[in-house]
């Protein structure tokens, strides 16, 4: 099984300033030594970066060259630099970069459509790297035009898209547009994080169900989003209802098949 989406961090190291303290929860130090301890069935991870630093990318890259429980790294480049093209170049020099995750989800609704940002997303594209998209629903549009634009760059939304629970037609509405693009997958992770104490049965079904129909069985890939997670739930408690809500018949596609192809890992 391959969990595609894990967070390590030191506070106040390798350009650590998030979480901040007030997250009493998530509030330290988390690294893979404390994720396999918890988790139980995982053979593989994929890191995400969690910080909007160079320096941290560098940091997991190093620490997924050490260790072969990591499977893949999503890191961080500042697209719009000067030097962007050069910085992907670079990163993607390194085994076990697999792609590069913008923070979008506090800007813009049209930040995708900004044409200083295809240049990038054009080396990206060359490079075999993914586009981890952290959004909310207002950039589903936008990241639809991207994929039109660019329709060989694979695209993964993060935690479906962090839908809005009192307009869930609009966001599954532009979720569906969004798959009509084939290079573009979801990821059920941080669900968990977006719904309100008390409801999150029916309302997780009510998200998985909706992005099922989207993507299809063969474009959903799985992720705890560990250690955040630890806001609303444990990694064993995710990973029970994430299984109990994925048809037994596609367990292998979401909890590992569909995780090594879009990274291109050994299935």
């Amino acid at each position: 099984m391959i969990d595609a989406h894990v967070h390590v961090w030191r506070i106040g190291a390798n350009g650590c300033t998030w979480p901040t303290a007030e997250l009493t929860a998530i509030h330290r130090d988390f690294d893979l030594d404390d994720y396999r301890a918890i988790a139980r069935g995982i053979d593989g991870v994929i890191l995400v970066q969690s910080q909007e630093n160079a320096i941290d990318t560098d940091w997991l890259l190093d620490l997924a060259a050490q260790d072969a429980f990591v499977a893949g790294v999503v890191g961080w480049c500042d697209l719009h630099a000067s030097n962007a093209a050069e910085r992907i170049t670079e990163l993607s020099a390194r085994p076990k970069l697999r792609g590069l995750r913008p923070m979008v989800q506090d800007r813009a609704a049209d930040w995708y459509d900004d044409p200083a940002l295809d240049a990038a997303f054009a080396v990206m594209t060359t490079a075999g790297l993914v586009l981890e998209a952290l959004v909310r629903p207002q950039h589903l549009p936008a990241l639809a035009r991207l994929a039109q634009r660019h329709p060989d760059l694979r695209i993964v939304v993060d935690h479906a898209g962090k839908p809005d629970l009192g307009a869930l037609g609009a966001w599954s509405e532009a979720l569906r547009t969004l798959a009509a693009f084939p290079k573009t997958w979801c990821k059920l992770s941080g669900l968990l994080n977006e719904v309100v104490a008390g409801q999150e049965d029916a309302r997780i079904a009510e998200i998985v169900a909706a992005v099922q129909a989207a993507f299809g069985p063969d474009r959903i890939l799985w992720g705890s989003d560990w250690p955040v997670l630890h806001l609303a739930a444990s990694h064993a408690e995710w990973l029970a209802k994430a299984r109990d809500l994925v048809p037994v018949v596609q367990h292998r596609a979401v909890f590992r098949e569909t995780a090594a192809f879009v990274y291109g890992l050994a299935a």
